[in-house]
């Protein structure tokens, strides 16, 4: 059974999107929670302990970097993976300011999403 530390948050309004990441994590043995959106996820009566957030940047209402700065002033400071269908330089600057690390492009591939997860689970067994 996965630990606390397995466990994945996806915020992402697509779906389909959703729901293939949500298969493809599931399929590697990870515990997968998913919302619709970051409003979703913020009005979470508690939010939940996660390994990593994978967070869509584009969406409705609140982009990806807004939410992780919500977060951030919430003294959340896990790890953060974002994915969005174009990236660029001022994009990654602005990511790494708010200590998003790994900001992925769609079409994702599966071992990229996979190994930044791994990578975000590793570093929260190393903090506990």
């Amino acid at each position: 059974m996965p630990g606390t530390s397995d466990v994945v948050c996806i915020v992402e309004d697509d779906a389909a999107v959703r729901s293939a990441l949500k298969f493809a994590l599931e399929a590697e043995g990870l515990s997968v929670r998913i919302y619709d959106g970051p409003v979703s996820f913020l009005e979470e009566q508690s939010l939940p302990s996660f390994a990593c957030l994978v967070v869509d940047y584009r969406m409705p209402v609140m982009d990806g970097l807004e939410l992780t700065a919500a977060l951030r002033e919430r003294g959340m400071t896990g790890s953060v993976i974002m994915i969005t269908g174009r990236t660029n330089k001022d994009l990654r600057a602005r990511a790494a300011k708010l200590g998003i690390h790994h900001l992925l492009e769609k079409p994702l591939s599966d071992s990229a999403l996979i190994d930044a997860i791994r990578n975000a689970i590793k570093a929260v067994e190393r903090r506990a």
